[in-house]
């Protein structure tokens, strides 16, 4: 804990627009690219291994079953494996477990909206309002980190078109088996972990149920926005705005959102390059999968030290398990995901600093004197 300066004094009143250039300061670009020390490995490197075999696992039975058109469905139910890393022995498969029937109710929703034939404009709002729903979700039942970006990843890979209730059906047993699969892994290789406890959080970011309501109101209000936005400007996945707001959001004070802000557009730039490079050369499924399995893997063992070094291989992990779903949309997906990111990171820092509270604005302020005296 940083100590400020002797003369330092607790600010009473700070205004947005303060606010605004404590945001912008150079300080927070430095902190963003900062590299902390990391948990330990070993704990990252075990979920990396589970959630790559649950991920390998489900999608190779999928392929080689009637639906493997619907191949992605299993990799998202897989993801449940990211979860409860840090917990104790005993929660561990129960939050696994949890997650997974979140992955289930994140793809069923907006699949049967689909299926209701909602325009574009009313999947967006579904969106939009599951990303609020689930961020209460994710932390009224402590199902911990990654956090609720991964349920509404799941979300916006539910929107296309669904044309009958067979569709229906086979996403969400595909998405079931998906979770059942990554819930044996973790069962069967649970042991490999070490027994740390979970980090602790930081002092002030454990907050009352009535603040976690009002913040899954602005990061609805916010996902949405966003999307409508970049489907008002014709970008191809409008979902992918409303994703870099909900993360984005996720941060709980204002320095942390400007960090995640400039985290996730500098990794998203470099990874989507990664993503055109390997797409340019019209890859197999083989490939796509192995690249998807080795990505995964490399993004849990490194996103401890800093979220953009997360976000160069989360990127092109996400575009290539796009690319298995709509293969015509390849070419165009590296600079969309982009643009979506940047759209959705800068509609995130403006709402959280508008919807600021008092105290939030003080601890920006607390936060940039007692890092930089000077």
């Amino acid at each position: 804990m940083t100590t400020p300066r002797p003369d330092f004094q607790e600010p009473r009143q700070v205004g947005r627009g303060e606010s605004a250039r404590l945001l912008l300061a150079p300080a927070r670009i430095r902190e963003s690219l900062s590299v902390a020390t990391s948990p330990p490995l070993r704990n990252a490197a075990v979920a990396g291994m589970q959630v790559s075999a649950a991920v390998l696992m489900a999608v190779a039975l999928a392929h080689f079953s009637p639906w493997a058109h619907l191949e992605g469905f299993p990799a998202l139910g897989a993801l449940a494996a990211l979860f409860g890393r840090f917990a104790p022995a005993g929660r561990r498969m129960r939050i696994v477990a949890m997650a997974g029937a979140v992955l289930l109710v994140s793809v069923g929703l907006p699949t049967l909206v689909a299926h209701a034939g909602a325009s574009t404009e009313s999947m967006l709002l579904c969106l939009a309002l599951l990303a609020g729903a689930l961020t209460v979700a994710v932390t009224q039942w402590r199902i911990g980190g990654p956090g609720a970006v991964i349920f509404v990843f799941a979300s916006s890979a539910a929107l296309g078109p669904v044309d009958s209730w067979h569709t229906v059906v086979a996403r969400l047993a595909l998405t079931a088996a998906g979770a059942v699969v990554a819930w044996v892994v973790c069962h069967l290789t649970d042991g490999l972990r070490s027994e740390t406890a979970p980090p602790v959080p930081a002092p002030g970011s454990v907050r009352p149920a009535g603040h976690w309501l009002v913040a899954a109101g602005r990061v609805a209000f916010c996902a949405g926005i966003a999307s409508v936005l970049a489907h008002a400007a014709a970008l191809p996945f409008p979902a992918w705005a409303a994703i870099g707001a909900t993360a984005v959001l996720q941060g709980g004070h204002l320095h942390v959102t400007m960090h995640r802000a400039v985290q996730r557009m500098l990794g998203t730039v470099v990874g989507a390059g990664i993503a055109g490079l390997i797409l340019a050369n019209h890859p197999s499924f083989w490939f796509v999968l192995f690249a998807v399995v080795v990505l995964q893997f490399v993004t849990e063992v490194v996103i401890g030290f800093n979220y953009a070094f997360g976000l160069i291989f989360v990127t092109p992990m996400a575009l290539l398990m796009t690319s298995l779903a709509l293969p015509a949309a390849a070419a165009a997906m590296p600079m969309a995901r982009v643009l979506d990111t940047a759209l959705g990171a800068l509609v995130g820092i403006a709402f959280a600093l508008v919807f600021s509270t008092l105290d939030d604005r003080v601890h920006l302020a607390r936060h940039h004197t007692g890092k930089h005296p000077g």
